[in-house]
């Protein structure tokens, strides 16, 4: 785990489920990532990143991306380098939302869903959703920077009944 002093500088979010049953629609799920000003750490988000994006700084990526869960591995993958960052930015919330395009479906119904937060080698937090398995959304890490600059970790998970646009709008607010 990072020092005391300099707090958790690049961490990788890891996502992983099985695809859906033969003959089923595919289950979609996405990790998004939305950063918050210093000045406005519960209003809207400055800027958001998740499939087909990536923060315009190029410290929050999404390496890779899943739209069935077919693969070896884990099926999607956000780098955040939050040492990077710029000084005006001091939360950074972490979800993961399911498409809702073949109708509703919550994390109950896909099966062996797990994310996983890490910093190197170390696992910082890992959930397979069964506290939220009735939401179509999650919350599952925040950064905090502190007045020294150092980013903490704050781990849980929040369940939403949302889509993805809404998810957007809500996930930093408490």
């Amino acid at each position: 785990m990072s020092s005391p002093n300099k707090g958790v500088r690049t961490v990788e979010v890891a996502l992983r489920w099985d695809p859906s049953p033969i003959g089923g629609a595919a289950h979609d799920l996405d990790i998004v990532a939305a950063t918050y000003r210093k000045d406005a750490p519960q209003g809207d988000p400055a800027y958001v990143v998740h499939f087909d994006s990536r923060s315009p700084d190029g410290t929050i990526t999404l390496t890779r991306d899943s739209r069935t869960g077919q693969g070896f591995g884990s099926d999607e993958v956000m780098k955040l380098e939050l040492e990077r960052l710029a000084a005006d930015y001091g939360r950074v919330v972490v979800g993961v939302v399911i498409q809702q395009r073949d109708g509703r479906l919550a994390f109950g119904d896909v099966a062996n869903t797990r994310v996983a937060v890490t910093e190197g080698y170390t696992e910082l937090a890992g959930h397979d959703f069964s506290a939220v398995s009735g939401a179509t959304a999650a919350v599952i890490a925040e950064f905090v920077r502190a007045d020294t600059g150092a980013w903490s970790f704050l781990d849980g998970v929040r369940g939403f009944e949302t889509d993805p646009e809404s998810f957007v709008s809500v996930m930093g607010r408490d």
